[in-house]
């Protein structure tokens, strides 16, 4: 038998890549420090062993499921597993029904119920966990690429803790790409030069379980040749062959959900419809859709047409209340809308900048005049005192500071050139000429 064909018969014995790499230990896990670092809230509660329901929230590949596996294991707790695209009402009273059997029998801790994609639960299905939640039966551990606060009931999400978990950085590529390399079963035998790693970064995105598919993919392609050159060209290349492979887990659905909203974004309202055509026939869910929109609607349409986000919200209604097929139709109308509507991000702009001014200071007083003065010693200490009531002057504007000490003149908002704006950017230059002007503006 040939080295090509050793190679292959090896490959397809084994589970893929990402599989044979997933960690088994916290000590081998990658990335998420602000949760398993030492000292850090998760790594507490494991080596404590006070385990209590949470939900992991964040995109895919950074290691949510491996997570629930590691926690299961370090604490010897039974695991069940479902996933929330194929498990319906039944399959979840069955697992309850189980670990309330099982506590009867033994004086084990509550099994950890394992619940992936739980976004995709409805109500119904979640309104069964939650009994099992409260008494303690079992301690849910849900994992979403879904802000919760929009799937899940709020009872259920009231008795969980929500960890966001992030995008893998640079580093944490780096280091999951150095172990594959060195220690899995297929690649240690392998001789592979690396030469660049740019493309296989961008092409992850910060995504483990796309990092090690890319790479299984190159590796792949040098079949029966003594070297592997893992470099910019060759990773594009491989990938441009090999669509289908490289969507096998489904993460297509985020390259398409991204070109969807930069299309909104840029402006062009045939590819936004076109990619939501293919979101449609793909059985995407079309709230998460009409979600989406809101999102884009509000960031970067914002106050060049205000009503983008109120067509936007209003076909979030009614596509929650009508359902597919004829769903499509507000869908489609509101992606063409705001695809042709003109664009600003400054409401979106102007509240990161003030955020990240305010998280520098969080304890910066309010001003005095600007303070409540429920009580008669506040008003002797001077809350309230000189504070000027707009609607007593000419044009409902009087000129005083609101912003604390410090901070005065600080212009967190700029207006954007486009018809709206331009309204609000001659008011706010009749009210607050020594911040907004012409002048100033040509400066900047």
């Amino acid at each position: 038998m040939s080295q090509k064909d050793d190679q292959i018969g090896l490959s397809a014995m084994l589970p893929p890549l990402p599989e044979r790499m997933r960690p088994r230990s916290l000590d081998d896990y990658v990335g998420q420090r602000h949760l398993v670092g030492p000292g850090c809230i998760l790594r507490n509660m494991i080596e404590s062993g006070s385990l209590s329901s949470f939900i992991l929230w964040g995109p895919p590949g950074v290691g949510k499921t491996t997570l629930a596996h590691i926690i299961a294991e370090t604490l010897d707790r039974e695991f069940y597993t479902l996933s929330a695209v194929s498990a319906g009402v039944k399959d979840v009273r069955d697992v309850i029904d189980r670990a309330r059997s099982r506590s009867l029998f033994s004086h084990a801790l509550a099994p950890i119920l394992f619940i992936d994609e739980i976004h995709r639960f409805n109500k119904a299905q979640q309104d069964a966990l939650l009994g099992a939640v409260e008494d303690g039966t079992v301690v849910l551990v849900g994992a979403t690429t879904e802000n919760p606060s929009f799937e899940v009931i709020t009872p259920l999400l009231s008795r969980c803790q929500v960890y966001v978990l992030k995008s893998l950085e640079a580093s944490d590529l780096q280091v999951l790409l150095n172990r594959a390399l060195s220690t899995d079963v297929i690649l240690k035998e392998r001789r592979i030069r690396v030469v660049e790693t740019d493309a296989l970064f961008r092409f992850s995105g910060g995504d483990a379980r796309k990092l090690l598919n890319i790479l299984e993919i190159v590796v792949d392609s040098f079949v029966g040749k003594d070297e592997v050159i893992v470099d910019n060209h060759t990773v594009t290349s491989c990938l441009q062959e090999n669509v289908a492979i490289y969507d096998k887990d489904g993460e297509m659905h985020y390259d398409i959900i991204s070109a969807f909203i930069k299309s909104v974004r840029g402006s062009d309202p045939n590819a936004a419809v076109y990619y939501l055509a293919r979101m449609l026939n793909g059985g995407e869910d079309p709230l998460f859709i009409a979600r989406r929109l809101c999102i884009s609607a509000a960031e970067d349409i914002g106050l060049a047409n205000p009503n983008a986000l109120l067509l936007a919200n209003a076909c979030f209604q009614v596509v929650n209340s009508i359902g597919m097929p004829e769903a499509r139709i507000p869908l489609a109308e509101t992606t063409v809308y705001l695809a042709s509507s003109p664009k600003s991000n400054a409401a979106y702009l102007a509240i990161g900048k003030a955020m990240e001014v305010a998280a520098k200071d969080q304890t910066a007083a309010v001003p005095l005049h600007l303070r409540n003065a429920p009580t008669k010693l506040m008003e002797e200490l001077g809350y309230s005192d000189g504070y000027k009531y707009a609607h007593d002057f000419p044009g409902n504007f009087v000129d005083q500071e609101f912003l604390p000490k410090g901070l005065e003149g600080t212009v967190f908002y700029e207006p954007q050139h486009n018809k709206h704006e331009d309204v609000l950017k001659a008011y706010l230059e009749r009210c607050w000429p020594k911040y907004y002007t012409k002048e100033k503006d040509q400066k900047g």
